[in-house]
Order: structure tokens, then C-alpha cells, then sequence
């Protein structure tokens, strides 16, 4: 089921318990460390008409970050990385939609880290056709990818090792999975 175009754009709203956010870095210069966040929250006016015309807000609660390593992760939210005390959120909100092939766009948009703001490419892919749940509520899906350089956004803290190269690298993968409500007009 497609969304009728007769009210569009529609709204929807992240539903956060059918959503993912993760990140991929390089450990020791020979492994990736992968990790999540929870508490994504955010909105998505979309028009099918014209999809590049279309808005997208989100924010995360940095504090949710979880890497499976209670020690790692409160080192993560120390001030040597990103400090949810004085940065309490992860923002994106959408400048740029551009189609990049058949159900594939590549959105830009600000996102903030840290306090720092840079602009962002995330490949998009979706979102899918609507499909209703089993309490009648009409959903759409879209996954997300961009690699950001974690040092544009301050966070800098690294150790050299004996054999060269650096603990954490710079590169970060980010991916998203988020799965959208739409909103009763």
C-alpha cells in the first residue's frame, strides 16, 4: 500500500521500540566495535509527490549509547567523548534531498555531536511502500548510512599504540533501520 497523494505530505513520527542506530569503528587498528544508541526520537514530512521536498528531524539521547562493556561505555559518556551531561543530544534535521536511483536518496542535513554541528550525507534507501500493523496504525521504513569523521565533531581522545597506529580510529560507520508511524491528520 502506497500513502494516498490526495493529503499528502504526511507526518510521521520515528517509532523508537522498531528502530535501530548504530555505529561501527576500528579497535587496535584490526577489528570493528560496534555499538548502538536507543531513544531515537524524530519526525518525517513526507511527500510522495515530491519526495525531495520532503523534511526529516531526529534526535538521540546520547546517554543510551551501548556498546555491550559497562566500563567502555562510561568512558564513551565521559567528557573525553561525548558528555551527555553537557550535550544531551544527537541532532539531524534535514537541508537537502536529492534521487539517487529508484527508491534511493541521498539526504543532507546538519547533524550535531558534542555540540559541533557539520553537514552530513546519509544514503538513504526507502522508504517502503505503507503497510498497516495490527492496531490499524499505517508504518513506512527507510535504512540510512554515512561515514563522519568523529574528530570534526571533537571528539579527539585516542592512545597511540606500541606498534603504531591508534586505539580508536577516526572513521565512524553510522547505520540506521527506523521504522515510521504516520500521524492522524
Amino acid at each position: 500500500m502506497t500513502p494516498s497523494t490526495a493529503t499528502s505530505p504526511f507526518v510521521y513520527k520515528v517509532d523508537a521500540a522498531h528502530s535501530t542506530v548504530d555505529f561501527r569503528v576500528r579497535h587496535l587498528m584490526i577489528a570493528n566495535l560496534r555499538g548502538e544508541f536507543s531513544g531515537v526520537e524524530g519526525t518525517v514530512t513526507f511527500d510522495p509527490r515530491n519526495p525531495s521536498s520532503s523534511k526529516i528531524e531526529a534526535a538521540i539521547d546520547a546517554r543510551t549509547i551501548n556498546t555491550r562493556d559497562a566500563n567502555r561505555d562510561q568512558h564513551l559518556r565521559s567528557a573525553e567523548f561525548l558528555d551527555p551531561d553537557k550535550f544531551p543530544k544527537i541532532t539531524f534535521v534535514s537541508k537537502n534531498i536529492t534521487a539517487a536511483g529508484r527508491d534511493r536518496w541521498q539526504v543532507t542535513g546538519d547533524l550535531a555531536i558534542h555540540g559541533i554541528t557539520k553537514a552530513v550525507t546519509f544514503d538513504v534507501e526507502g522508504p517502503t511502500p505503507e503497510a498497516k500493523d495490527p492496531w490499524g496504525n499505517l508504518k513506512i521504513a527507510a535504512s540510512a548510512d554515512a561515514k563522519i569523521s568523529r574528530k570534526d565533531f571533537g571528539l579527539t581522545w585516542n592512545m597511540p599504540l606500541e606498534a603504531g597506529g591508534v586505539l580508536v580510529s577516526d572513521e565512524v560507520a553510522i547505520h540506521m533501520d527506523i521504522e515510521l508511524t504516520r500521524q492522524k491528520s
